[in-house]
């Protein structure tokens, strides 16, 4: 394997990246394998392909994006094949905001000449939603946008158990980072992120896995922490 992969529930997998400790979810079913984000490179996102291909011959049948930034969606490129799912939103950055992409990355340390290759490969997402049931066979994972936070289109990916020893597992994206404080930029809306950490709770629930868009996982306790941080702020 490229990439070391946590395994969360029966058929649930992440993986942290090494460039910003982005998250990158799997979800393995009957009928192909769904994949959260995709990281910034070629180089990226191919090890994840290559990866992936080595839990199902088939790859990535699904990708959805969380939300429009560079670290979470670039890598979107390597997955052809694939049906992407994401907001209006991200469709709009990767058709009409490509400088901003770039500008970004670079402010983060991405190499130049590596994302200049990406964003001119870029591939924008088909499935515009802002909340989906997606079947993989065996098993449905639900897509929605539970409101405004990081920014004004945030998604979560749902995964219900697949046995009743699993627990349900909650793909958040940028809403809950647990490597840093949350990320609050001027896409975000502190106020109305800390209200829509009140439906993320809901749609996982008490027992759930939470997976933040950076950072170890965590449990409902720690969203409830940050959303007293978010309302302190």
């Amino acid at each position: 394997m490229n990439q070391d992969w946590e395994s969360l529930a029966t058929g649930v997998y992440r993986c942290r990246l090494q460039f910003l400790d982005v998250t990158v979810g799997l979800v393995l079913g009957d009928d192909g394998a769904l994949l959260i984000d995709s990281g910034t490179t070629f180089e990226e996102a191919r090890s994840i392909e290559a990866d992936v291909r080595r839990f199902d011959q088939r790859g990535v049948r699904h990708l959805v994006l969380t939300h429009d930034h560079f670290d979470h969606i670039l890598g979107s490129a390597v997955f052809a094949e694939a049906a992407v799912h994401a907001m209006p939103a991200v469709a709009e950055t990767m058709l009409h905001r490509t400088d901003y992409l770039r500008s970004h990355a670079l402010e983060y340390g991405a190499a130049e000449a590596d994302i200049d290759a990406v964003i001119a490969a870029v591939r924008i997402p088909e499935h515009l939603c802002a909340q989906a049931s997606i079947e993989l066979g065996d098993r449905t994972v639900e897509v929605e946008h539970p409101g405004i936070g990081h920014t004004d289109h945030d998604l979560v990916v749902r995964v219900p158990p697949l046995h009743a020893t699993d627990p349900t597992v909650l793909f958040c994206g940028d809403l809950v980072e647990e490597s840093g404080d949350p990320s609050v930029t001027s896409g975000s809306d502190v106020t109305q992120w800390a209200l829509t950490l009140d439906r993320v709770l809901e749609i996982g629930g008490p027992g759930a896995v939470y997976v933040p868009g950076h950072g170890a996982v965590v449990d409902a306790e720690f969203v409830r922490r940050q959303q007293q941080w978010l309302r302190a702020r």
